[in-house]
């Protein structure tokens, strides 16, 4: 299986002995595995899977974990994002972990598919007996293991600050993780598992947190915000805040400290090149070749119409042979002559000659010296009796009729346009003279002309908007479609209503009487005039404007004039410097608080203070004394516990629900990060390690029992 990865294989696999254990720490956000007794991990990487397919081969590769970005553009992801095989802090896609366990298992050095080494192997408190059980049957039958063993990640941190002295025997572990915070009681060195409990909570959600404000904030910069990104931002610059409102109110008053505590991230950025004048030569440079350009232009459209012309002239000498060919043929003998040529008759030629003669002329330039034919001549079928008629002459009678309606109505159109022309220039000049006699008054009078009709307009357009319905401030509000129909659309929709009503009595008769077409008549009426276009008065409210522009310059038209109601639209103008500027300012420890309110993101759970509180009452066996011992040594490990001032404020949550007077104390972990892989190495590494582990043969005897009542022993660390 092919793998893409930035990591080095290890190479001295084969030095390390059969008995010598696999320490594998499987978190939700990355996976680490090594050897046991050693102090660091061999191999860590990111505990997600992606398979995409490569841009020219079509093969599917593996990518597990980190990889070199560069290597995406050869690939498609378009189709397969990054997956992981947990469903919050439980392995549930056991498919994506066999290729994790592939990745890992090869990346350590191992040649063969069969692993002959003991397995120690991370999981959450409180597993599922069905994820635990598919785990096993992964490990033994897919990589033959001989043993394994299952032991909790935030308990092998405890063991293992316990045995550097940092926490005692009886306390708390607090565990922030990637998808989960537990927390966890110890008392005498073993978890108690009863007073255990998770929030649905963690890492994840404050960098997806993170990477929804800072997209809201900087919208023009959503490609950069990736995952990878956002979390370097999250680990480097967010912090817990001891008392958040507080805070807020620095950054709400925009003090110096709230400066002093903002962090920017400059993208890059380069100006955009200024662009100078042209020179005269660049001027004349341009204007030679747009006039070289011209030139070409006008002789290939020279050459186009001397080739048309000749075209023509070719076509009309062949039209004029053919006539002369037709005198001196005998009538009958027309149509077999004409046969070959493509025509019918001579007056098919002449028409012909006549059309090519014209266009002829058109293309030279020269005036047509064709007057339009009288209607007696052009349509002189029109008077001809049908029954008098052939069945040819029939059919040039119907497209004559068609020809003369639609020649009288071009002439109707004509003579309407010409009238209307005249009845401008009319009152052109009308106006002209009252504007002669007084420029003033016959401004004014324009203006109160103009006022009315624009009223009129808007109040027309708000009527059709909303049925006259407004919210007291004559502006339209939001009524129902029914309140902006007019009379004509209210009634064509009575009778849709009345037709659909009367079809669900019995059998469906709709149709078959000839009353029952007049209904479609009615409905396809509507009388409202104004979606037609343009009607008189907008035609006169365009012409007053126009005319108010000329007499005053500096006339507004109401539409151009921005009142209460218009919205003016945002003019876009060039990014700078500072719109690739992130700043982040009170983002730095809103996201981290939602560890202590979940609530904020729509997680209705308690948070880590509370857990705190919860955990303690939850115990078998409540006594003071032994509530004042676990909260002497609040134990943080995990990533997320990595944040600047988690402690202090964690503190100051457990001592608001504890007694007054209770000692409490908070402790970190070593490395949070680490010191889970590092408690289970120093434990495989133990004699006592073979005894607390099942093996294949147990497996495959006992079945999946020998997995349900399995239990690991920390009391060796």
């Amino acid at each position: 299986m092919p793998f893409i990865s930035k990591i080095q294989r290890q190479t001295d696999y084969r030095r390390f002995p059969s008995s010598t254990p696999i320490v594998i720490d499987n978190g939700a956000s990355y996976f680490r595995i090594g050897w046991a007794g050693e102090p660091e991990p061999r191999v860590i990487f990111r505990n997600i899977v992606q398979r995409p397919r490569h841009k020219v081969t079509g093969e599917t590769v593996t990518i597990v974990g980190d990889h070199d970005v560069a290597l995406l553009r050869y690939f498609d992801c378009t189709r397969s994002g990054p997956r992981s095989a947990f469903d919050n802090n439980v392995v549930y896609q056991f498919e994506i972990m066999e290729y994790i366990l592939d990745f890992a298992f090869d990346r350590l050095g191992a040649d063969g598919s069969k692993i002959d080494h003991p397995i120690l192997i991370t999981e959450c408190v409180c597993n599922p007996f069905q994820s635990r059980s598919k785990m096993a049957e992964l490990l033994f039958d897919t990589y033959g293991v001989p043993s394994i063993a299952y032991g909790v990640d935030a308990a092998f941190s405890y063991k293992y600050n316990q045995h550097h002295g940092v926490c005692n025997k009886d306390g708390l572990a607090i565990c922030p993780g990637f998808m989960t915070t537990h927390v966890i009681p110890f008392i005498d060195g073993e978890p108690e598992y009863k007073g255990c409990c998770r929030t649905n909570i963690g890492g994840y959600h404050i960098t997806d947190y993170l990477k929804q404000l800072l997209s809201l904030k900087y919208p023009h910069h959503m490609a950069r915000f990736t995952w990878e990104k956002v979390e370097d931002l999250k680990m480097e610059h967010c912090y817990i805040a001891l008392d958040y409102m507080s805070e807020a109110r620095l950054f709400q008053n925009g003090t110096k400290e709230a400066e002093d505590k903002t962090r920017s991230w400059q993208l890059p950025w380069v100006p955009p090149p200024t662009e100078e004048p042209p020179s005269e030569e660049e001027i004349a440079r341009k204007a030679a070749i747009k006039e070289k350009q011209g030139q070409r232009l006008r002789e290939m459209a020279e050459a186009k119409r001397s080739s048309r012309i000749n075209e023509l002239e070719n076509e009309s000498h062949g039209l004029e042979f053919l006539l002369k060919q037709l005198e001196q043929v005998e009538e009958h003998d027309i149509r077999s002559f004409l046969s070959a040529t493509g025509y019918v008759s001579r007056k098919e030629v002449e028409s012909a000659l006549v059309k090519v003669t014209q266009s002829l002329q058109k293309a030279k330039g020269e005036q047509a010296e064709f007057e339009e034919k009288p209607d007696a001549e052009r349509f002189h079928l029109l008077n001809k009796p049908d029954h008098e008629c052939t069945p040819e002459e029939l059919k040039m009678k119907k497209r004559q009729v068609f020809l003369k309606s639609t020649s009288e109505g071009r002439q109707r159109a004509k003579q309407k346009r010409h009238e209307e022309e005249l009845e401008r220039e009319r009152r052109n000049q009308q106006d002209e003279q009252r504007r002669s006699k007084n420029p003033e008054l016959y401004k004014e009078q324009l203006l109160a002309k103009y006022k009315d009709l624009s009223e009129k307009v808007e109040q027309r357009k708000r009527l059709k908007t909303n049925g006259g319905q407004t919210n007291g401030n004559n502006i339209s509000g939001n009524v129902g479609r029914g309140e902006r129909l007019n009379a004509a659309q209210r009634e064509r929709m009575r009778l849709l209503t009345t037709a659909a009503f009367d079809r669900g009595k019995g059998e469906d008769t709709f149709g078959a009487r000839d009353e029952d077409w007049q209904l479609y008549k009615l409905m396809s009426k509507d009388n409202d005039d104004d979606d037609e276009g343009p009607d008189a008065d907008e035609a006169e409210l365009a012409r007053l404007t126009s005319r108010l522009r000329e007499v005053d310059p500096t006339f507004v038209p109401r539409s151009d004039n921005g009142n209460s109601q218009s919205v003016e639209t945002p003019r876009s103008r060039p990014l700078t410097e500072e719109d690739f500027r992130i700043d982040l300012g009170v983002e730095r420890f809103r996201c981290p608080e939602i560890l202590f309110r979940p609530n904020w993101i729509g997680i209705d759970q308690a948070g880590l203070d509370e857990m705190a509180g919860v955990s303690l009452r939850r115990l078998p066996s409540k006594s003071t004394e032994l509530e004042e011992r676990l909260t002497s040594s609040i134990f943080l490990t995990g990533g997320s516990s990595l944040f600047p001032g988690m402690s202090e404020r964690l503190e100051a949550g457990i001592r608001m629900i504890t007694p007054c007077g209770s000692p409490i104390r908070v402790v970190k972990a070593l490395n949070p990060t680490l010191d889970a892989w590092r408690g289970a190495s120093a434990y495989a590494a133990s004699p006592q390690f073979p005894a607390q582990t099942f093996s294949k043969q147990e497996y495959y005897e006992k079945g999946e029992d020998v997995v349900r009542r399995y239990q690991f022993r920390y009391h060796v660390l």
